[in-house]
């Protein structure tokens, strides 16, 4: 029994010796437990302190939003100021289309010389002196001082007017002493159905006081002695020298001014600049018939607002053909003559040559 007793002491010892020593494990780990616990815990707070910083990059990509807010307006800015310079090319094109007018006046041959541009306007006055073979100035006169009067009252006015009222002034005042000495109101009155008759009589009776103070009462025959006169200028100076005294030069009306522009004889505009570019296609001895050819077709066919280019015998020739009238038949319809003949003239209606293939007629009275 006390054998028994005393082993059971032991075993009882050594039980309680692995207790102890389990309890003195335990407390040698616990302090470990919270080593590493704590040495965690900063690690997760180190971890946390980094999470607030890839949150703070997360909210980056509303940064990038703003500056793409931001550049849009900049881009849009830049197309807004582009489009300025796409407004003018738009407006241009209309511009473009209304230079050439759209005008049906065919151009001539860019191509064409000088010497095709002679040959061309000299045939054109061949052709107009066979369609008008006596065409001369259509003022009635009988002196250089009657042609002279009556040509600076041509102004503004027809020259069958003008032939309606020369007669009772040149019996009243024959000479230019006489009209220079004339009653200012007595020539109004007879110079009353020319229009602007205040300003035509200052311009006669002054130039025939001209004449009787510095011409003794006679018309000069040079160019600059006529121009001097009141109311005379280059026009009426070479109608003068051309039919009254046989010098050629060139008469730049309305009408010739207008036909040789038609013609592309010359793109000028001032009388003087058209007077030099025609004259110098023509030899000097075809001025002033060239003149009287000129005149006539512009009167009788190639009118200013429509003209009858169907019945236009140098058709073939004129670069502005179809600018007016191309029917034959209302071609006809146009031109411009009084019944047995041209105004003031001895020819017979453009349908006498015209239908007679391009020849004219022979006076009235001839056969």
């Amino acid at each position: 029994m006390g054998e028994q007793d005393s082993g059971g002491g032991e075993k009882a010892a050594k039980a309680a010796k692995e207790a102890a020593g389990k309890k003195a494990a335990a407390k040698k780990a616990a302090p470990a437990k919270s080593a590493a616990a704590k040495k965690a815990a900063p690690a997760k707070s180190a971890a946390a302190k980094k999470a607030p910083a890839k949150k703070a990059s997360a909210k980056k990509p509303p940064a990038k939003k703003a500056t793409a807010k931001s550049a849009g307006p900049v881009k849009k800015a830049t197309v807004a100021r582009a489009k300025p310079t796409v407004a003018p090319k738009k407006a241009s094109v209309p511009v473009k289309k209304a230079a050439p007018a759209k005008t049906v006046t065919p151009k001539p041959p860019s191509d064409e010389s000088r010497t095709a541009l002679v040959r061309r306007a000299r045939r054109i006055n061949r052709e107009l002196a066979e369609v008008y073979p006596y065409a001369h100035p259509e003022l009635d006169f009988d002196n250089p001082f009657q042609l002279l009067v009556a040509t600076v009252l041509s102004a503004q006015t027809t020259d069958l007017r003008v032939n309606q009222t020369t007669p009772a002034l040149f019996a009243k005042y024959p000479t230019p002493e006489d009209l220079a000495a004339a009653n200012p109101e007595e020539v109004e009155e007879i110079l009353r159905p020319c229009g602007f008759f205040r300003a035509k009589t200052k311009s006669v009776m002054g130039l025939s006081k001209a004449l009787t103070e510095d011409f003794g009462g006679e018309v000069p025959g040079r160019l600059e002695d006529l121009v001097k006169l009141p109311g005379v200028g280059r026009k009426t100076a070479f109608v003068v020298l051309g039919n009254a005294f046989g010098r050629p030069g060139i008469t730049v009306d309305t009408h010739f001014q207008r036909l040789v522009r038609r013609w592309r004889w010359t793109d000028e505009t001032d009388p003087d600049k058209i007077e030099a570019a025609v004259g110098a296609l023509f030899p000097k001895s075809d001025w002033t018939d060239l003149s009287h050819h000129v005149i006539w077709h512009g009167r009788r066919i190639c009118h200013a607002r429509k003209p009858a280019c169907g019945a236009c015998p140098i058709a073939p020739l004129c670069p502005a053909y179809g600018e007016g009238e191309t029917d034959a038949e209302k071609a006809k319809k146009l031109l411009k003559y009084e019944k047995g003949g041209f105004p003031g003239q001895r020819l017979k209606p453009p349908q006498a040559y015209l239908d007679a293939g391009g020849k004219a007629a022979p006076p009235l009275g001839a056969g």
